[in-house]
Formats: C-alpha cells, sequence, structure tokens
C-alpha cells in the first residue's frame, strides 16, 4: 500500500520541475565551464533522434518528464519514511547519482542505439563514445559533477517539501 502523501499534485509537478532545472543548471553549467563533457538531455535525445539538434530538443522534453518521475519516487522515499528535509533529500540524490555512476552508466552502451561500447569502436550508426568507468570518458571530473547535480536535485526535493510542512 502506498503512503498518503501529504503535498498535492501540482506542489509535486511543480516541485519536480524546480528540481530538474536546479540540477540541470549544476550539470549543464558543468559542462559549459569544461569540467565535464556528459549532457544527460543529449544522451537522453540521441535514443529516439539520430538528428543531433533535434536530440537536443527531445532530450530536454524526455529529461525533464524523467526529472517529474524521479521526483514522484523521492516524494513516495520521504512519505514512506516519515521523513523530508533538505539534507535527506540532498543523500538521497547522491545515493542516486552513485547508483547512476556505478551501475546505470556502464549498461548505457549495450541499450543506447547510436553508443559504441568498450569493446567494439565507433561504427557509422554508433558514434557517441560510451561513459566509461563512472562516466570518466566525458572528463575526470565528471563523477563530482553528476553527484553534485543529482544532490542539488534532491536537496531541492526535500527542501521545498519541508517548507510546504510535509513531514518531519
Amino acid at each position: 500500500m502506498l503512503p498518503d502523501l501529504p503535498w498535492q499534485l501540482p506542489d509535486l509537478l511543480l516541485w519536480g520541475l524546480l528540481a530538474t532545472v536546479a540540477m540541470t543548471t549544476v550539470l549543464q553549467g558543468a559542462q559549459g565551464l569544461g569540467l565535464s563533457r556528459l549532457s544527460l538531455p543529449f544522451l537522453a535525445g540521441t535514443f529516439l533522434s539520430s538528428d543531433r539538434r533535434r536530440a537536443v530538443v527531445l532530450g530536454f522534453a524526455l529529461y525533464t518528464l524523467g526529472g517529474w518521475l524521479f521526483a514522484f519516487a523521492y516524494f513516495l522515499l520521504f512519505a514512506s519514511l516519515g521523513l523530508c528535509s533538505w539534507w535527506f533529500g540532498a543523500l538521497v540524490g547522491a545515493l542516486h547519482g552513485l547508483f547512476l555512476l556505478v551501475a546505470a552508466m556502464p549498461l548505457l552502451p549495450y541499450l543506447h542505439p547510436r553508443m559504441a561500447s568498450e569493446y567494439d569502436g565507433p561504427t557509422e550508426l554508433r558514434q557517441l563514445e560510451p561513459p566509461g568507468f563512472m562516466g570518466t570518458n566525458y572528463g575526470l571530473r565528471t563523477p563530482l559533477t553528476t553527484l553534485l547535480g543529482q544532490a542539488v536535485y534532491g536537496a531541492t526535493l526535500g527542501g521545498l517539501a519541508q517548507l510546504q510542512g510535509g513531514l518531519g
């Protein structure tokens, strides 16, 4: 049985969007500063299109939808544990980021239709570079910027929910 959420759907949608914007600002800022070459919206978009320009637009739409879906998962976790705060959200976000870096990123070359693998180099269809361990093929600071972005995402969700007066 799902726990009762002390928040309304419009609040959850707004907070999920704000958290996604905050995380995207950190990640795209890191890319702009040359700290990482990782662009999650671009990677998401290239699942759907080989046209790089279209992939960026589609990727941001898909990425925003994913941000909303993950926000619901975070809120369910907050409600089920009876705890939401910026620091708990940041902790959950950092753990989420660690999972992405250690478990999900290594799977990308096997799932992404346009990504080369560590074992099979690029082809005409598979031109994207594989992320490597913890995304370090996209820059040695990629793990740090990814963890920071995910922690900001979780802290934003936890902090907004706490400000609204929901849970511990």
